[in-house]
């Protein structure tokens, strides 16, 4: 379990010396689906040109993204700053000599701080590893479990903190909003004037009512408010369009644009970008 404590981090931006930080950012946040159909991943990022990426779903030396560090390649390609947090070691994609691990990764211009992460206390049960199944990729054995990453970002003078989510997929709300609150409890270590971001896959509608409530009390602003944007495309003929990768502000920030890109098909997620205000 040591290994997944470990927090990787590279520096491949220009340095800018801003003496303020800019009136605005350009934010995405995207579940990458570990980085399956890299080159499209990268093609939509270079497009949209972002200051501030969060993703998801993020492979290491697996076997089914060919072994590559894929926060790595997008950060070399985009020529920016990154930190990745290990959620899980990804048993059926690896060795013992060569482990793999999926998790998330957070990509700046700016330089980026203080970064660590929370491994949730209450986890499903799902991907814990059974001796009579086999370590081969449709059963997904894995060691580990959920994750907030947390970095701060430098900008300009100004620390923005942003929390990189991915709630658990394989149990009921009543985990997930758990999860979520430890995430809200956390963030009270900051002043409600610090700005702060949190983004992610929550695999949850935050618009239900206890959700929203507690939302609501860690005095965060939805970017979705009013909004019916669906973020994951249906799967099948059963199944539906949902909304479960979400974002929210606190402090001196304010979206003041927020755009579904749902022509982008380089994942099982369509990715989200904003525009961020810095009052």
């Amino acid at each position: 379990m040591t290994a997944l404590q470990e927090i990787e981090t590279g520096e491949f931006a220009p340095r800018c010396w801003l003496r303020l930080p800019p009136r605005s950012i350009r934010v995405v946040d995207w579940n990458i689906d570990r980085g399956l159909q890299l080159s499209g991943v990268i093609d939509f990022l270079v497009t949209t040109n972002p200051d501030l990426i969060l993703l998801q779903e993020v492979d290491l030396n697996a076997r089914r993204t060919h072994h590559l560090n894929v926060a790595r390649e997008i950060a070399q390609k985009l020529q920016m700053n990154y930190a990745f947090g290990r959620e899980f070691e990804e048993l059926s994609q690896g060795s013992s000599s060569s482990p793999a691990y999926n998790g998330q990764a957070t990509l700046s211009r700016w330089p980026l701080s203080n970064a660590r992460l929370i491994r949730f206390r209450e986890q499903s049960h799902f991907w814990r590893p059974r001796w009579y199944l086999p370590r081969t990729q449709p059963f997904q054995q894995r060691v580990g479990g959920r994750i907030a990453f947390i970095t701060h970002v430098q900008v300009g003078g100004l620390t923005l903190v942003t929390y990189n989510l991915h709630l658990e997929s394989r149990s009921d709300d009543q985990l997930r909003r758990a999860q979520l609150r430890e995430v809200l409890t956390d963030a009270r270590r900051y002043g409600k004037k610090i700005p702060l971001l949190i983004a992610g896959d929550l695999n949850l509608d935050v618009s239900q009512d206890r959700v929203a409530a507690d939302i609501s009390r860690a005095m965060l602003l939805n970017a979705f408010s009013g909004k019916e944007l669906r973020t994951r495309p249906a799967r099948s003929l059963f199944d539906r369009a949902r909304t479960i990768d979400w974002l929210f502000v606190r402090g001196t920030l304010q979206v003041v644009q927020l755009t579904v890109h749902r022509s982008v098909r380089a994942s099982d997620h369509y990715p989200l970008s904003v525009r961020v205000d810095l009052l």
